[in-house]
């Protein structure tokens, strides 16, 4: 057997080779083989999955946002990106359709009362 643990079948300890590699079933940490199994929805998650989806219909950001403080990604720790994202555009969607209600409101306010002054 050979000294170089390049070559050598059992897990190496020496300090060059520690921090790239990582086992996948660990007895002290089986939380660690938990992230083993591919994520639903086509492998994109469902945080992902809201935020591609909420494109075409936006109330699915608002479904992402609830799961998000629901803090549904204590279940996978991979979902928290997505379902952050779908949150950050659910916040982004609501200041946009307000601004944008408050300006037709505006609108028809002034068009109606200039209408009303021209009589």
């Amino acid at each position: 057997m050979s000294s170089d643990p390049g070559t050598s079948d059992e897990f190496c300890h020496c300090q060059a080779c520690l921090g790239k590699y990582t086992l996948l079933g660990d007895e002290e940490n089986p939380r660690l083989s938990m992230f083993e199994r591919r994520l639903p929805c086509f492998g994109c998650g469902v945080g992902w999955s809201c935020f591609l989806l909420g494109f075409l219909c936006p109330i699915i950001w608002y479904v992402a946002a609830l799961l998000y403080c629901c803090k549904y990604y204590n279940r996978d720790p991979r979902e928290r990106p997505g379902l952050a994202a779908s949150a950050v555009l659910a916040v982004i969607f609501t200041a946009a359709t307000i601004i944008t209600l408050s300006v037709l409101l505006i609108c028809c306010v002034n068009k109606r009362f200039l209408n009303s002054c021209a009589i």
